[in-house]
């Protein structure tokens, strides 16, 4: 083998294995671990993150503050948000009040990625530490934030636990152009271990029991509209 054609191989090698480097979580309720605690690990099987632990200070800000975003894995600008009065401190995955969020990606159907949405995986998870207090608020912002400014991320695999609770949340985009996302959320029972890499968790669910699964207003009837159904 030539040295071009050598070279053209190992570039597109790193290519194929960039693209299929995992994010893993293994989730433990408190009813499952010695001393009562949940606990949630995160692995990101990636050579290019060199395991930077980013610090976020709790911080006030004025009514008419906008939050600038920019891509978690391309820094590129994506748009403004509103910021909230204050946020909470953040370190790593995990802020001041123990709530921790983690993720993994599963790809789902190309055609609902919302390349115009201003929210991806990453910030996401970000700028919802720096707004919740617990798991089950954690949902609500997350879900109220693409909601409102789009997600441009492909389906992902939400962890999102407190000291008391573990919730696992399957999201995807409803395609280009169209804000919202279409997502749904189980609660680990407290006596379970479980675990998610790459692949959606969530087949079947209730449809009558909020206390452990909600779901979007529109999961059935948007994939009775796409033909998924």
């Amino acid at each position: 083998m030539d040295l071009k054609k050598f070279a053209l191989y190992i570039t597109l090698s790193a290519i194929t294995i960039a693209n299929t480097f995992a994010g893993t979580n293994i989730l433990v309720g408190k009813s499952s671990s010695v001393d009562g605690s949940t606990f949630c690990t995160y692995s990101a099987d990636s050579y290019y993150l060199y395991g930077e632990l980013s610090h976020y200070p709790a911080s006030e800000y004025s009514k008419y503050t906008m939050l600038d975003i920019y891509g978690w894995d391309t820094r590129k600008y994506q748009g403004k948000i509103k910021q909230v009065p204050f946020t909470y401190a953040v370190l790593g995955n995990m802020n001041e009040h123990q709530v921790c969020i983690t993720e993994s990606t599963f790809g789902g159907r190309k055609e609902l990625i919302d390349s115009t949405g201003i929210l991806d995986y990453g910030n996401l998870i970000t700028i919802t530490l720096q707004r919740s207090k617990t798991a089950k608020e954690a949902l609500q912002t997350m879900t109220e934030l693409v909601e409102e400014y789009g997600y441009c991320s492909s389906g992902e695999t939400f962890t999102i636990a407190d000291p008391n609770e573990i919730w696992i949340m399957e999201m995807i985009g409803k395609g280009p152009d169209i804000k919202g996302a279409v997502w749904v959320a189980v609660k680990i029972p407290d006596d379970c271990i479980s675990a998610h890499a790459n692949h959606s968790r969530i087949t079947t669910f209730p449809l009558n029991d909020r206390a452990n699964c909600m779901y979007s207003k529109d999961v059935i009837s948007f994939a009775k509209e796409m033909g998924y159904y």
